[in-house]
């Protein structure tokens, strides 16, 4: 969508957005048998009125999760779930203190849209917007030690790799190249940051492959009518593959990241490869065999597509409302609900999980 200001609608009402040129029923074609394997979904801890997305588990155990602000009333905007299964504010309460109205500063988070625990820091994505509006300074990633929780870094995006209406929406760390990947879900692209230089730079903007190719999702009988651009992001550290899709849209696309390397935009472009058919995602995430997990949103379900190509359903069913974003830790797949498409108005009574179900053994 061209516009943030129309993205914030889906907080409140729906809205009317631009036809994205394909019938739905030829977008959502797929060939690949579809297996279902049942397993039992666990909640870890229920926030009621706080709107979770993103969720990470450290190499230790610890499990993070984070609130955007998408509306007033944030309590925190990232928190630890403790093992009493108590939130605790990350890194502490003042980082957290921010509230619609006051001034921007350095060490406050403003808009966080997802938590990335990474070998032994938290990456922590500030998108710096505050109801879906444009920017209010430099999106950035706050770099948190685990050890002692605290701050180690800043990653401030360089001015050009992003939009006054950018909503950057996730990432991940290449430890190999030394870069962070971001997805733009406001204004359709991929901000590459090379974290020796700290510079950024944007790529495939207004790319096919990082557009949203749909104007709505379907629930049952009710259109969510949205087109949300690139969202969802996983990188292959094997085969140095990053993979990412559109919110609305039903193609899943991957590029080489030494095309990052490419200074030539037609180059880079060149290397996007469209590589399935699937479900309508948010979140993604790659386990260690190569499986890549994403959410069907429209069928309640989470499902992943194989090395081979054969896509199977791992659980389905009411404990899956808008699964948001994944995270692997111990052989379980942690999980939040975010349930963005049943908003229309006051949230204060509404739950929002993070979940986890423990994956087939292969």
């Amino acid at each position: 969508m061209k516009n943030i200001f129309y993205f914030a609608a889906f907080l409140i009402v729906l809205s009317s957005c631009k036809d994205a040129g394909q019938s739905k029923t030829e977008t959502v074609v797929n060939t690949q048998k579809d297996t279902t394997t049942t397993l039992k979904v666990n909640e870890v801890i229920s926030f009621k009125g706080q709107q979770v997305t993103g969720v990470s588990v450290a190499n230790d155990g610890r499990v993070f999760v984070n609130f955007p602000r998408w509306r007033e009333g944030v309590k925190n905007s990232v928190v630890e779930v403790n093992k009493n299964k108590k939130e605790v504010s990350f890194p502490n309460a003042e980082w957290n203190s921010w509230k619609i109205g006051d001034e921007v500063v350095e060490d406050k988070f403003v808009g966080v849209q997802s938590v990335v625990a990474f070998e032994d820091k938290l990456y922590v994505l500030d998108t710096r917007s505050q109801l879906f509006q444009n920017v209010l300074d430099a999106p950035r990633v706050f770099v948190f030690n685990l050890a002692d929780n605290t701050l180690s870094k800043v990653y401030k995006l360089s001015e050009g790799s992003y939009h006054p209406d950018s909503y950057i929406n996730d990432l991940r760390v290449d430890k190999k190249k030394n870069k962070i990947y971001f997805t733009d879900s406001g204004h359709a692209g991929l901000v590459i940051l090379d974290m020796n230089s700290e510079v950024s730079k944007r790529v495939l903007d207004n790319h096919k492959s990082t557009s949203a190719e749909a104007s709505y999702l379907t629930f049952g009988d009710k259109k969510w009518e949205r087109a949300i651009n690139s969202d969802g992001i996983a990188l292959d550290t094997n085969n140095d593959t990053l993979y990412y899709h559109a919110l609305t849209g039903y193609s899943l696309y991957a590029i080489p990241t030494s095309a990052f390397d490419l200074e030539n935009e037609t180059q880079i472009e060149n290397q996007v490869k469209f590589i399935a058919k699937t479900a309508a995602p948010d979140g993604m995430i790659l386990d260690a065999s190569g499986n890549l997990y994403y959410a069907d949103l429209e069928h309640n379900k989470i499902q992943y597509r194989q090395a081979d190509g054969s896509i199977s359903t791992l659980v389905e069913g009411d404990k899956v409302k808008w699964a948001d974003t994944f995270s692997i830790y111990n052989n379980e797949l942690y999980f939040t609900n975010s349930r963005i498409n049943e908003i229309s108005g006051d949230i204060s009574e509404m739950e929002f999980t993070l979940n986890k179900v423990t994956l087939p053994t292969k």
